[in-house]
């Protein structure tokens, strides 16, 4: 991309306005909050005081608005009081120039390094060290600096306080993670109607993972319905997708292929009923027609095999989502041709922790379903090899020990297992989220591990407290007052990557321009008082509060009203503050442009080493996969699911490092759009390949497969190599897999498991093809050579 389309998306992404949904209550609570502090400080203090408190409450109440999962009270006592340390702490230096100069640098260094600790402790901690250049000028006196310190503390002990007395959509967040989740999986079902081999983000399933981890006092105050449905959520994409695939033994048209439609459209109504019911809080309007569908006596005539397995686990799997999330399920009645007691793959809803494994069903043939891989991508999937006496028994998709004891079936010929009893010894652990105290080291770990001279973050850290000082110098020695305001745009507007500093710096300019022009109009042509610019203060931040996720430019006016009024409230006249603020917010803002160009950290150089770390995660994963068949009597089911959460985080970060590379005007540098999509297709494949493999894992006491050992260990050595090759700008072969692939002897009792490997190295061959760029020369039949790694054995087809 050329530096001027760049510029022009990155400046239309900066003034754009987003169509999102507002939180009227939480803007009103957080202006309260704000107009109860600037009272006080102006009753007891004076306006100096209750401009500088105001801040550290304005500050807090920007704090719980993030995007956090940690109690948002807890936010609001960690900003105030870190403003009110930057700002004692600065007044203590300002009077000496060199000495204020050295902390700003050291503040705002540690500020950016605080990006690798999560963006919203990274946004906390650069708004502190941005507002501290405004609130080290109101003190006049040591004295008064701890005591406006002292009120910004309590300013955000206000807004902890009104969070806690005033709860607006308790747990909102975490219900609207979940929702989304659910509702993923039914925009899924929907998609696989006209799709049966549609692909899957596992986002939604990783945002409501993240949710899911709480802290103690959290554990103890959640509401049922957040407990158990995520896990079920994680097991029915395996379900949707076994039931719609037609290499599963549905034809692609026909009645078969019909009612498959129905019940997938089925499924989708009850997943979005259940959304809707846990994002809101109400209980479940299950459609009555939807629950029909799954009762239809006709069913087991028509579908027969592992698809009627699939669609009774689905319904297993649905009842348990209406069940958890609040609804009265149906009694699940069996179909005509079912075994009376067949009730599909339903273990504990929701174990996030370990647990003891559940006895083995006593029907070998027909055993459940795994949990989904999720690591689809685009890519367009290949169907599965298929037997229908295929092995194996899902364990919980969200476990990361072994499952919960359950009940097994007592019926003999039950397919798969019963729900366990709700008894006392199977109620489910919580995933711990730690403390605030206990998070600090984390941060720490995280701040020290990126502090290298390669990483992005250090390269972020160093380019904002540079232009920080730079910009304070500058301001100091223009002759126009309030030099500060440079150095403040430029930390409120970088940030790591290009787009995202670029969008900003545009957004802040626009909005302050618009910001000022407004609240100059409205202090000629009223000329508040004390009193009336606090108000104006107050229903300016109420305002921000309302649209803050609309985008940057309406955030960014609103903020530059508030400063105004704010500042005319301590004394200040709109003249002294307006020219000089737009002329050092341009200067702020050009600054923090022209570091980034300077000092640059592309992604689009790394993308190589993002895809190599996607392929390192992704090997393992399916090694274990791989090795689960080699001796089911000591499979291991969190390695399988430890792997599975490497890969999901590496596949989530090649997504962000492609999504940012996007946006810069940067050249390829050997890893063209082209190969990148091909190399993505490719490595999804290979998840959704061990997805399919893992959806029929061997219970204990299963026939060994010995061969799968030995390709396991040559997968994983080889995608170790592989990714080394890739970050060296080399193809990655595939000898060693190939050469154990070869060795396999082909048994009736693993075929299956054959055939999959088989796709494994055929996935791993399209990976090698998309990163070799190299122009073949051309024989002299007109015809390119074959790759390096070989012909492809022509029976691998028959196995697609």
């Amino acid at each position: 991309m050329s530096w001027r389309r760049a510029l022009k998306d990155t400046a239309r992404s900066g003034i754009a306005v987003e169509k999102k949904r507002l939180e009227p209550l939480i803007a009103v609570r957080g202006a309260a909050g704000l107009a109860i502090v600037i009272a006080l400080s102006l009753w007891l203090f004076g306006p100096a005081a209750a401009a500088s408190s105001a801040f550290g409450a304005f500050q807090a109440a920007i704090a719980t608005f993030q995007r956090s999962w940690r109690p948002r009270p807890e936010l609001a006592i960690a900003s105030g009081t870190s403003l009110a340390v930057s700002t004692f702490l600065g007044y203590l230096t300002i009077s000496k120039e060199p000495l204020f100069l050295a902390l700003l640098v050291v503040w705002t260094f540690a500020a950016g390094m605080s990006w690798a600790a999560g963006p919203t402790i990274g946004l906390i901690a650069s708004s502190n060290v941005a507002i501290m250049l405004v609130t080290v000028t109101l003190p006049t006196s040591v004295a008064q600096a701890a005591g406006h310190a002292a009120m910004m503390i309590v300013g955000g002990l206000v807004q902890a306080a009104l969070i806690v007395l005033f709860p607006v959509r308790r747990w909102g967040a975490h219900r609207d993670a979940l929702a989304d989740a659910l509702a993923a999986e039914a925009d899924y079902a929907r998609r696989l109607r006209h799709d049966p081999v549609a692909s899957f983000d596992p986002q939604p399933l990783m945002e409501a993972r993240n949710a899911a981890a709480v802290t103690p006092r959290q554990a103890r105050r959640r509401p049922a319905e957040l407990h158990g449905a995520r896990g079920i959520a994680e097991r029915i994409r395996p379900v949707l997708a076994s039931l719609a695939d037609p290499a599963m033994g549905v034809p692609a048209e026909g009645h078969a292929r019909d009612r498959v439609r129905e019940l997938l459209a089925s499924a989708a109504a009850l997943l979005d009923a259940a959304a809707h019911a846990i994002r809101h809080g109400e209980p479940v309007a299950a459609p009555p027609a939807a629950l029909a569908t799954f009762r239809t006596p006709d069913t087991g005539s028509i579908l027969t095999g592992a698809p009627y397995r699939a669609m009774t686990r689905l319904n297993t799997l649905l009842q348990d989502v209406v069940e958890t999330a609040g609804g009265t399920p149906q009694e699940d009645t069996p179909h005509e041709g079912a075994p009376s007691g067949a009730r599909g793959t339903a273990h504990s809803a929701e174990n996030d922790g370990p647990s003891t494994p559940r006895p083995a069903s006593t029907d070998l043939g027909a055993r459940g379903t795994a949990h989904s891989a999720e690591n689809d991508g685009r890519s367009t999937p290949r169907p599965a090899p298929t037997d229908p006496g295929a092995r194996g028994t899902a364990h919980s998709a969200e476990n990361d020990g072994p499952s919960t004891p359950g009940r097994a079936p007592t019926h003999p010929g039950a397919r798969g297992t019963a729900r366990p009893a709700p008894t006392s010894r199977t109620r489910p652990t919580t995933r711990t989220r730690p403390t605030f105290l206990a998070l600090i080291p984390k941060a720490l770990k995280a701040m020290r591990g990126e502090l290298h001279r390669g990483s992005p973050i250090t390269r972020h850290a160093t380019r904002v407290s540079a232009v920080a000082a730079t910009g304070y110098i500058l301001g100091t020695w223009l002759p126009l007052g309030h030099g500060y305001w440079a150095p403040l745009t430029s930390v409120m507007v970088m940030r790591p990557d290009f787009s995202q500093t670029y969008s900003r710096a545009v957004a802040r300019l626009a909005g302050t321009v618009i910001g000022v022009a407004v609240a100059t109009g409205v202090v000629q042509v009223a000329t508040p008082g004390t009193l009336q610019s606090g108000t104006l203060a107050v229903a300016s931040a109420a305002l921000m509060y309302l649209l803050m996720r609309t985008g940057q430019f309406a955030t960014q006016a609103c903020i530059a009203a508030y400063v105004v009024f704010l500042l005319g409230m301590g004394g200040e006249e709109w003249t002294q503050t307006v020219p000089e603020r737009v002329l050092l917010t341009l200067m702020g803002g050009l600054l923090a442009m022209l570091a980034y160009a300077v000092y640059p950290a592309w992604e689009t150089p790394r993308l190589r080493t993002r895809l190599a770390d996607w392929l390192a995660a992704q090997g393992p994963y399916v090694a274990a996969v791989f090795g689960s068949y080699a001796d089911p009597s000591v499979r291991d089911a969190p390695d399988v699911r430890g792997a599975l959460l490497t890969a999901r985080t590496a596949r989530a970060a090649w997504h962000a490092a492609v999504a940012r590379a996007t946006a810069e005007p940067v050249r390829h540098r050997g890893l063209s759009r082209t190969a990148a999509d091909d190399a993505e297709d490719a490595l999804a494949q290979l998840g959704r390949v061990a997805m399919l493999l893992e959806a029929h894992l061997p219970e204990r006491g299963a026939t060994p497969v010995p061969p799968a050992a030995r390709f396991a260990d040559a997968l994983r050595e080889s995608t170790h190599k592989g990714a080394k090759a890739i970050r060296e700008r080399r193809v990655p072969t595939w000898d060693a897999v190939r050469e154990a692939l070869n060795a396999w002897e082909t048994e009736d009792t693993d075929k299956v498991v054959r055939n999959t490997a088989t796709l494994v190295l055929d996935t791993l061959t399209e990976l090698s093809e998309a990163l070799d760029t190299a122009v073949p020369p051309m024989t002299l039949d007109g015809t390119a050579p074959e790759k390096p790694d070989g012909p492809r054995d022509p029976k691998d087809s028959a196995t697609r």
